[in-house]
């Protein structure tokens, strides 16, 4: 018989980290639950939720600057178009168990999100 006071993710195995890191890049939804699921903590799936986060949040960012008069639209499908090259590049890395940081921002991610 279950204890009533049993608590949400009690007793849960933990998650393998390269599972962990390439849930991370499947969209901001699977990013939140790489962060749920990385405890304890494994820097593999810490360092992999970090560089997810910040091109989620760069996508995310994109989708204002179309609103920018004149320019805007085209700058918005630049910068999507850029995070969503990025997301692959950090996903192929995820896979294949590497820890190497996306070029031009990933070390700012790095730095930006070491709390992660």
């Amino acid at each position: 018989m279950d204890n009533p006071m049993h608590q949400w993710g009690e007793d849960q195995p933990s998650r393998d980290p390269k599972t962990i890191a390439i849930v991370a890049y499947l969209t901001i939804v699977g990013c939140i639950i790489a962060m749920i699921w990385n405890n304890p903590r494994s820097e593999q799936a810490s360092f992999h939720i970090r560089q997810s986060l910040g091109l989620m949040l760069i996508w995310m960012g994109s989708r204002f600057v179309a609103f920018v008069p004149f320019f805007g639209h085209t700058l918005a499908r630049g910068l999507s178009l850029g995070a969503f090259v990025l997301l692959i590049i950090g996903l192929i890395g995820a896979v294949q168990g590497q820890q190497k940081p996306v070029p031009v921002l990933g070390e700012y991610f790095q730095e930006w999100f070491k709390t992660l």
